[in-house]
């Protein structure tokens, strides 16, 4: 079995069994969701996705922002969250695909925009992960990688302590970024959210 399937499933398995009682456990997030995707400046008729968008909840906020006119999508390897996110009535704002983000089947520059929350530490290959979605933005769209809450607190949550090599780290995702054919734009890492803009390279 090789190392990509054992991440994928070891994904699957952490997510599906807590896809139920997602959106209880963190009822707060919601009000950080749409302001992260007000900030992200999204405009009317803007094509865009939810890198794996879990229950969906940047769905209702993108789907306002592009308007009837917009194209909304989300994307999530876990069966379950999908299932979570009809259930909250979601699927009314978004095209729910069940597909890997490593692997959209997407053509290239199908889209505006990249939203991705909490996505970032889950990717088995970051840099090949995050050029897969520079390929399926067209060039000068935008990525929004976000969490609800900021690096410190997440790391508090979880009993670890913040390392200088942790991903999200300014110093790690600007290069990261940048390698994968993004320019980071701003990058903000506070007590309740964490959200660095990247606009795609041309």
């Amino acid at each position: 079995m090789s190392h990509m399937s054992e991440d994928h499933t070891h994904v699957q398995d952490f997510f599906g069994t807590r896809a139920a009682g997602w959106d209880r456990k963190f009822p707060d997030d919601e009000p950080a969701f749409a302001t992260a995707v007000a900030e992200f400046g999204l405009r009317p008729g803007d094509r865009g996705l939810d890198a794996g968008c879990g229950t969906g909840r940047a769905l209702t906020p993108l789907r306002a922002a592009v308007g009837p006119a917009g194209t909304v999508l989300g994307a999530d390897l876990t069966p379950q969250m999908l299932t979570a996110a009809r259930q909250a009535g979601r699927a009314a704002d978004g095209a729910l695909l069940l597909t890997d983000v490593a692997r959209l089947p997407l053509r290239d520059a199908a889209l505006d925009a990249v939203f991705a929350a909490g996505l970032i530490a889950h990717l088995p290959d970051p840099e090949a992960n995050l050029r897969e979605l520079a390929r399926v933005v067209r060039p000068g769209g935008r990525l929004a990688l976000f969490h609800p809450i900021g690096r410190a607190a997440l790391a508090a949550r979880h009993g670890r302590e913040l390392t200088p090599d942790d991903l999200r780290a300014e110093h790690n995702l600007g290069p990261l970024l940048s390698a994968s054919g993004w320019d980071m734009t701003s990058y903000a890492d506070e007590d309740e959210r964490f959200l660095a803009l990247a606009v795609r390279r041309a």
